[in-house]
């Protein structure tokens, strides 16, 4: 297969270019130097740097035509990376004015993954001269990612293939197996920041994207975090920043890349022709961790629903953008909806989902409506995901609420009762958690608990007392309520978790923020809580639980 600027060759040029296509390496040469001289000619004949794309078996994949100063190969993605993290594939091509391996070669190698990287050096008459090869190395100490070498000629080239590339996978693999379990079958990714924000503020949030990557089962091999001037519309970060960390993520066998901060449609596309490694923002790896905690029919629905608005945008171009997203992360939820489904089609999922969504909203309306006319009060707990509200809720009501130590533990609303003496009772709904930076177009996918919201007489402001940035987090719900118009409705602080919090810095946190402590694991804390919800729904009581 010839790729490449053929335009202005002549029929006889391409033809003996075509000859190339059909030539088999022996598996323990590189190249033959009877191959590697017709490259040199043709290449000096046409004053064109030709290259050629041979695997392990000898076989050319690829032969490439470029221009007097470089060569562009080809995607090579549908050729699997092996254990070693390998392609199975060597580069072997012309430099037409002596010079050495450059730069994109050495950057090619790695990105690319290749078995090996080789330049013939064009000389006089087009016999070939000097040749140079690198290959990628094992980590070591002196933090060399790439040997380079040389020979005088193609014909002093002293290298085995088939035995140098074995060795090379060995070596890769076994230095790979002494930093990562090869048998984790988890996802393994590097997350990235890229904001002018502080770098407190951006190693707090990367903090929290390592909960939620923890959250959806993604190992987390590295961290980066970029602070630039500018950001780049293209690629977010710079060209060749975005570049240094693919080739590190290929080192450390990471298999994603997940983005602190929202992608548009183009910096996806844009990322996505640099690597083959699936590449992912927060709000994409906050949706597939949606997929998975939605249950309920009305969960399932809405955040299909929410996949498919993120999706549609993204399928403008080529089209392979969100190729490489399938399975996994980023691949949860509308399985039959994956790129090569067209927009139309995508469109008529939309429509006939939000149908659905408006029958179902219906029947909520409906169930809503009974709870309100039998005038019983109506409690709403909120706050930031991971929090405690469902292991509150359990506790309060003495339910079975699906708890965990994970950020979106619970999507579904939850609806339970808690009985006070003298035959009174209020109705206790648990609500999704809310995060920081919270992608309007994720709102969609909190519609049900919302609702919920809008109907309660109090909301539960449960807080984290623990948590060393609990008043971030008190801060980004209340934003969050502010936004959707919810601040009109009484609130009660509590703090959660007073048993992970030295005992003499909760009454003045308490005070401060006129908040009352409680622990959820322990029941025996409940009792100012249970008062004081008593006290406000019914005053002449005389407030004794």
């Amino acid at each position: 297969m010839i790729h490449g600027n053929v335009t202005g060759l002549k029929p006889s040029q391409l033809k003996a270019l075509e000859r190339i296509a059909n030539r088999r390496v022996p598996v323990g040469e590189v190249v033959t130097a009877e191959l590697a001289r017709y490259l040199t000619e043709r290449s000096f004949e046409i004053g064109r740097q030709l290259g050629i794309i041979v695997d392990r078996q000898g076989t050319v994949r690829y032969v490439i035509v470029g221009d007097d100063r470089e060569i562009v190969i080809p995607d090579l993605s549908s050729y699997a990376l092996g254990r070693s993290g390998l392609r199975g594939l060597r580069c072997i091509h012309t430099h037409l004015k002596g010079e050495p391996l450059s730069q994109d070669d050495l950057t090619d190698l790695a990105l690319l993954r290749l078995d090996l990287m080789m330049v013939l050096t064009v000389g006089q008459q087009g016999l070939p001269g000097k040749v140079h090869y690198a290959h990628l190395l094992p980590p070591n100490p002196e933090g060399k990612s790439v040997e380079v070498l040389s020979a005088p000629s193609i014909y002093a080239l002293d290298l085995e293939a088939a035995t140098f590339f074995r060795s090379l996978d060995e070596e890769l693999e076994r230095k790979m197996a002494e930093t990562i379990d090869l048998a984790d079958t988890r996802e393994k990714a590097i997350l990235i920041s890229v904001s002018q924000q502080g770098r407190q503020q951006v190693e707090d949030s990367l903090d929290e994207l390592a909960e939620l990557a923890r959250t959806a089962d993604v190992l987390v091999v590295d961290r980066v975090m970029q602070r630039p001037r500018q950001l780049n519309p293209k690629y977010l970060m710079g060209e060749g920043k975005i570049k240094e960390v693919v080739i590190a993520a290929l080192q450390q066998g990471a298999t994603l890349l997940v983005f602190d901060q929202d992608l548009s449609p183009t910096q996806v596309r844009s990322l996505s022709a640099i690597t083959d490694l699936k590449v992912v923002d927060r709000s994409q790896l906050i949706l597939d961790i949606f997929a998975r905690r939605a249950h309920t029919l009305d969960g399932k629905v809405q955040v299909e629903l929410a996949q498919l608005k993120y999706i549609l945008p993204r399928l403008t171009g080529k089209g392979t953008a969100f190729s490489r997203l399938m399975g996994g992360i980023g691949g949860r939820g509308p399985g039959e909806t994956k790129l090569e489904i067209d927009r139309r089609r995508i469109r008529d999922r939309i429509s006939r989902l939000e149908k659905q969504l408006q029958n179902l909203e219906k029947g909520r309306r409906q169930r809503r409506q009974r709870r309100i006319r039998t005038d019983v009060p109506i409690v709403s707990i909120v706050g930031y995901t991971n929090a405690g509200k469902s292991t509150l809720l359990n506790a309060l009501t003495q339910s079975q609420v699906l708890t965990e130590d994970l950020l979106f533990a619970t999507l579904d609303t939850a609806t339970r009762r808690l009985r006070f003496p003298m035959e009174r009772e209020v109705i206790i709904t648990d609500t999704v958690g809310f995060i920081r930076h919270l992608p309007k177009s994720l709102m969609g996918a909190f519609k049900a608990t919302l609702e919920e919201l809008e109907d309660a007489d109090l909301l539960l402001h449960v807080v984290d007392l623990s948590n060393p940035r609990f008043e971030e987090q008190m801060a980004a719900v209340e934003k969050i309520l502010t936004d959707l118009e919810l601040h009109r409705i009484p609130r009660l602080l509590v703090f959660n978790k007073i048993d992970l919090v030295p005992e003499e810095e909760v009454p003045p946190l308490c005070r401060r923020f006129e908040a009352i402590p409680v622990s959820a694991r322990d029941r025996a804390t409940f009792m100012p809580l249970l008062h004081e919800l008593e006290r406000r729904f019914w005053p002449d009581s005389g407030g004794t639980p």
